[in-house]
């Protein structure tokens, strides 16, 4: 019997760099909100050894490049079941390179789903250390909460959920073009400002928001990758004063983008927006209107 694993998205409501590291990553600070929008992956049992893996989206690569193969392979070493084959298919429902961290969620939930297709042989100490070695985004997705991340990314504080979020409406909205994560990181070098970001900004914004004022928190939003992507693609920031313009008290690009996100006070003021939005911008993006 095939098992099926759900595969979320995030967004980050706040993505704060503090400055390069010696080993080339950046230290961050940044708070991350599971959105319900999924990728979905099968696993089973493959009577010939090897991890085999196919998508369904066509520009997605399925040899090593992928991180769903890295983390099945880490997974079987560490798990001692090397030799044992294993069928995976993605079906792929988040763009790629967005920002919405739909790579990460595919290795942390193929950590998640292998363990218990083989009657869970790992504890989670032993997933989350496997995840950390994968990425800076795929610890988070190791569970559901709101969390706040430092280090790389990798070093993740699960938190109670906002409740001034519960029940907002949430616009993201996908140009149809991705930025590259090292790009975005690489260009931070000419915005000096936002490489060395003031510490703190992650505790104003969960302060506000547990608060519920939420004025006082669409001022805290805030993402240092925005420096170069809105330097080389004005268009974002066009996108985000739209929504704010349409009854959004927060719009932001999530992680490296290219996706805006636009929180709204309910679903149906976000819905509202969205003809206004298509008849400026025009309907070629992916836009999705979810309930938090």
């Amino acid at each position: 019997m095939p098992l099926i694993r759900s595969s979320p998205c995030k967004v980050n409501l706040l993505l704060n760099i503090l400055g390069r590291r010696p080993d080339g990553f950046h230290d961050l600070e940044t708070l991350f909100h599971p959105v319900p929008l999924c990728d979905e992956l099968t696993f089973e049992l493959a009577g010939e050894s090897g991890i085999h893996f196919s998508c369904d989206h066509p520009e997605l690569p399925t040899d090593r490049s992928n991180l769903v193969v890295r983390a099945a392979e880490q997974f079987l070493v560490e798990a001692q079941q090397a030799g044992q084959g294993i069928r995976i298919h993605l079906t792929k429902r988040i763009p790629l390179a967005a920002g919405l961290g739909g790579g990460s969620s595919n290795a942390a939930q193929t950590l998640v789903g292998l363990n218990e297709l083989l009657g869970q042989p790992l504890a989670l100490g032993s997933l989350d250390r496997i995840a950390a070695t994968l990425g800076s985004d795929v610890n988070f997705f190791l569970q559901d909460q709101p969390a706040r991340a430092t280090g790389r990314g990798e070093r993740v504080e699960p938190l109670a959920p906002f409740d001034a979020l519960r029940g907002r409406g949430m616009i993201l909205y996908h140009p149809g073009f991705g930025i590259s994560t090292a790009w975005a990181y690489r260009e931070l070098a000419q915005h000096p400002v936002a490489l060395n970001g003031r510490p703190g900004r992650v505790d104003a914004l969960e302060g506000a928001l547990r608060s519920g004022d939420l004025a006082e928190a669409g001022q805290c939003f805030y993402n240092s990758l925005e420096a170069p992507a809105l330097h080389k693609y004005p268009i974002l920031d066009l996108y985000q004063r739209f929504f704010r313009e349409n009854g959004a008290w927060a719009a932001l690009m999530s992680g490296s983008g290219s996706t805006t996100f636009a929180l709204f006070p309910d679903e149906s003021t976000a819905r509202a927006a969205v003809t206004p939005f298509e008849a400026q911008f025009g309907t070629a993006g992916w836009m999705q209107v979810v309930c938090l």
